[in-house]
């Protein structure tokens, strides 16, 4: 008797235990719900960071994008205060001036005659063209000291704080605007209407005085119809788009980055950095041309010797011809004649791809570098130096952030189990020691999440191949399961171990849902070398379907997937791959795709990156016609018998959403169940209303559920 009392107090105890941690699981509001953060800064006394966040509001159906501050307790990273600097909604790509006493940031929130005019409502109809704002770290209202009719596309700080300058379209007169409306109404004249920046300097004196008058009074008239903003100076001209800026911190030169006037990436050539010498005599200098190659160079940054550029790579080739190998980071030697430029690359032994860097006080460089699923945190003292891993955790670093005046160093980190945060660290050495700063993503550490690993398999030709698999909850390393493929897009990037929830990446809510989720890193994925990223040359879907779908054969065979449940989908290069495995197997019961194409000639046509195209199939398709057919899904699409959801943004230019029209209109006449969503207004980011995203993967998987027969019960 006494026996068995034991034993039921024994159960009692071990059933209450499991009821006390078992955590409930995570639902589709809860998902869509995360933060994300855009901008990481910290400032020069490494006491205090800046953070950019972005969160969905869904009443104002935007999303809000806010500026928050960080300040350390002392000289103590174990206690400091977060507190919301900005609520406009519209708040982003924040600076610190060099000497802290201000933070620039770029907004669209309501100005009337500069003045901040945002109630703080967020709504969408509020907002403006993009425009510069500076608000105290120490307190008190933002208010702007740039105005005009177009966007502020770029700003940096000189390195005495006295001013700042910054590049906006070539300003019209209202009288002109009034001109081109009276002659023009409403009609888009497609390049006709394109033009080129103008870099001003405007001064903090001057920006400070004009706010303060402006309490009293409205501008006069002349000012509001100049289209100029008041106080500002042209330094220099461009025909083509600032995407940014940077000075020397001696303040003699400021470097930019260009891009084309229409953001439509046509031309490799509108890519490249111009300097400009800021102690010309001459009232405007005329910018010098530094890099002309087949690259889209980008992330420009001033070495601490006010000689060397450093600058990233991720599109195209410095050194030959245009191609695509992983990510890289380069620094110029700005002193140089223009035909003797030397470039040398950093990292240039480390077998994966740089991510993003942040130069360091010593002149040293810290590398959020890639490598297989792992994105960590490595070191360089020169480009000739060795490459030093700095300790760490598992999982992924992001938007690593120093200080010139101080060690510390701030970064976004997470890890399958780990939600997104941001992290502040002592010093490179002291990395392990990082104390999270926020806690915006803390609910996801009560929920019950799925946990992943690793997978590797051989492909058809030998060549090892690796991705992630992630389980549903409570059924970590099962076998026999239903398994979802999803697809990543690029096809430059990498599945591995990290936190991301969103519309783009939803598979935490596909393995809540019952999936297991197979994320492969097919040939042109990064991480995994400058060969293996090349391969999907010129078979651009064909090459990495064979890897994906070895990859599905070798998890049959080792019982992990069910042969017989098995679905298929992924977002713009995911869904170029959905599209084209639907038209090679019938293995997959359900498919969901988005802003995927099916041909490669209008696509190309339609897109805004057309030159990386024509790379990947070898050439235009009147040069090899051949090859756009036989890698063109739609040229095989009566092989179709997988349902299919659809969706695509109404106004994206990276992939039409007439590529989902036609797929849409094949699965019709095939009779195959298919479904379309168009989401107005959206390009191919979905980044205007939260609803859209939301809703896409709340449809897609119910789309799962219909056909691939798997429900959260099962």
């Amino acid at each position: 008797m006494q026996r068995s009392i034991v034993i039921l107090a024994l159960v009692s105890a071990s059933l209450l235990a499991h009821a006390q941690t078992t955590k409930p699981k995570l639902t589709l509001d809860e998902f869509f719900n995360s933060v994300s953060f855009s901008a990481v800064k910290v400032s020069p006394d490494g006491n205090s960071v800046v953070i950019a966040t972005e969160k969905a509001d869904w009443e104002q159906q935007i999303f809000r994008k806010e500026l928050w501050l960080y300040r350390t307790a002392a000289a103590n990273l174990s206690s400091g205060s977060l507190t919301q600097l900005t609520q406009s909604g519209h708040d982003g790509s924040p600076q610190w001036s060099p000497d802290g006493q201000w933070i620039a940031f770029l907004s669209e929130r309501k100005v009337a005659d500069g003045k901040d005019a945002d109630a703080g409502d967020g709504k969408d109809n509020d907002k403006q063209p993009s425009q510069l704002f500076l608000i105290s770290p120490s307190g008190g209202e933002a208010f702007a000291i740039t105005s005009g009719e177009d966007d502020v596309h770029s700003f940096a700080w000189s390195p005495d704080s006295k001013s700042i300058y910054f590049a906006t379209r070539e300003p019209w007169t209202k009288q002109q605007n009034d001109d081109h409306k009276k002659a023009w109404k409403d009609v888009i004249r497609y390049r006709g209407d394109e033009r080129g920046d103008v870099l001003f300097r405007i001064t903090l004196e001057e920006a400070l005085a004009r706010h303060l008058a402006q309490g009293t009074r409205d501008l006069p008239a002349t000012e509001k119809e100049s289209g100029l903003t008041p106080g500002a100076v042209a330094v220099a001209h461009t025909p083509l788009r600032v995407e940014q800026l940077s000075i020397s911190r001696d303040g003699r030169r400021l470097a930019f980055v260009t891009s084309s006037v229409s953001e439509r990436q046509e031309k490799v050539e509108d890519i490249d950095i111009y300097l400009v010498n800021l102690t010309s005599d001459s009232a405007q200098a005329t910018p010098i041309r530094l890099t002309q190659n087949q690259a889209v160079e980008l992330n420009l940054e001033w070495a601490p010797d006010n000689r060397h550029l450093f600058f990233q790579v991720n599109l195209g080739s410095l050194e030959r011809k245009y191609e695509d190998p992983q990510p890289r980071l380069y620094w110029l030697d700005s002193d140089t004649t223009s035909d003797k430029r030397q470039v040398e690359r950093w990292f240039a032994d480390y077998p994966g791809e740089v991510v993003r860097y942040t130069a360091l006080p010593d002149g040293s460089v810290l590398c959020a570098c890639r490598l297989g699923t792992e994105v960590h945190l490595q070191s360089q003292a020169n480009p000739k130096a060795p490459i030093v891993k700095r300790e760490g955790w598992p999982g992924r670093y992001e938007i690593p952030a120093g200080s010139m005046q101080s060690p510390r160093l701030a970064f976004v980190y997470s890890a399958t189990e780990r939600p997104t945060e941001v992290y502040l660290a002592d010093g490179q050495e002291k990395l392990a020691q990082a104390r999270p700063i926020t806690s915006f993503n803390k609910l996801f550490t009560e929920r019950d999440l799925p946990q992943a690993k690793p997978y590797r398999w051989t492909s058809d030709d030998g060549t090892p191949v690796e991705g992630m698999l992630m389980y549903p909850p409570g059924k970590f390393e099962a076998k026999n399961l239903p398994m979802f493929v999803f697809i990543h897009g690029g096809p430059q990037d990498a599945d591995g171990n990290h936190f991301e929830a969103d519309w783009y990446q939803w598979d935490r809510l596909a393995a809540t849902a019952g999936w297991l989720v197979f994320e492969p890193n097919y040939r042109g994925s990064t991480g995994y070398g400058d060969k293996f990223a090349l391969q999907i040359v010129p078979e651009i879907v064909s090459r990495p379907g064979k890897d994906i779908l070895t990859g599905v054969d070798a998890l049959v065979k080792d019982g992990i997937a069910d042969a017989n449940r098995l679905a298929v989908g992924g977002y713009s290069y995911g869904g170029y791959m959905t599209n084209w495995l639907i038209t090679q197997t019938t293995r997959f019961k359900a498919a969901v795709t988005g802003a995927g194409a099916v041909e490669h000639i209008a696509n190309w046509g339609n897109d805004d990156t057309g030159f990386d195209d024509v790379y990947f199939l070898g050439g235009h398709a009147w040069e090899t016609p051949d090859r756009y057919r036989s890698e063109g899904a739609i040229f095989q699409i009566n092989k179709v018998r997988t349902p299919t959801h659809m969706v695509g943004g109404a106004d994206d230019i990276r992939v039409a959403v007439l590529e989902n029209y036609l797929l849409d209109r094949a699965l019709h006449e095939l009779n195959i169940p298919s479904d379309l969503l168009i989401f107005p207004g959206e390009g191919h980011e979905l980044d205007k209303n939260p609803w859209h995203g939301k809703i896409k993967v709340r449809e897609e998987l119910n789309w799962l559920a219909k056909y691939g027969g798997v429900t959260a019960t099962n």
